[in-house]
């Protein structure tokens, strides 16, 4: 039977801690959440490959590198409320309610979100709420919101999410373009967003984050 927490400890070790990782809260969370109970069952074993994990749909678990460096990126505070979009099976919530005061989480699959649901109650997370709702939508009703959390990539960010950020809030979101991808994290202003580079990172578009045409005539 494997030892999950001598796997975890590997993989913080092996893939985060190199990764220029370095705020000890987010090192925390990573050692604490069981990344093997939000994953779909026949994946436990391979929980921690630290690479994406398939939720199907074209919908991923973010790999370990990937959420970590997200997350140690966004500077998240005991004090902020975090929206986070595309939950999956709940483990990036897990993760932010570690380092938040409350996280509302996101997700438009039914099926997932009632797990999530699930997984987070079997863990006593209880700073968390999963919202089944569009995901381009958000949860506007709950914000405004310190810092949002973008669960994959997007070819364009929709103002409806960044109307959800307060002024002064951070996001954090994969933009893609075709097969390259860039983690950038935005700085809401009064002006805007202020986007800048965090790293270079791909996942799957999300549904509904696809970049619009614009058409010339």
């Amino acid at each position: 039977m494997t030892d999950f927490s001598t796997v975890r400890e590997a993989m913080v070790d092996g893939q985060v801690r190199p990764s220029d990782v370095t705020l000890y809260p987010v090192i925390e969370a990573m050692l604490n959440v069981p990344r093997e109970d939000y994953v779909p069952e026949a994946l436990r074993e391979v929980a921690y490959i630290g690479d994406h994990l398939p939720l199907g749909e074209g919908r991923v678990v973010l790999d370990a590198r990937v959420m970590a460096k997200m997350l140690d990126a966004l500077a998240i505070q005991p004090d902020e409320l975090v929206l986070d979009v595309g939950a999956g099976l709940g483990l990036s919530t897990a993760l932010v309610a570690h380092l938040a005061e409350a996280v509302v989480a996101v997700e438009s699959d039914e099926t997932m979100a009632k797990e999530a649901e699930t997984r987070l109650a079997d863990h006593d997370v209880y700073n968390a709420m999963v919202e089944i709702a569009d995901l381009a939508q958000g949860a506007p009703k709950h914000g405004p919101y310190d810092v949002i959390l973008i669960e994959g990539g997007v070819g364009e960010v929709p103002d409806s999410l960044i109307r959800q950020l307060k002024t002064g809030g951070r996001m954090a979101a994969i933009i893609m373009e075709g097969p390259l991808g860039r983690c950038m994290i935005g700085l809401k202003t009064g002006q805007g967003m202020d986007w800048r580079w965090s790293f270079d990172a791909t996942a799957p578009l999300l549904p509904g984050f696809e970049k619009q045409s614009i058409f010339a005539f």
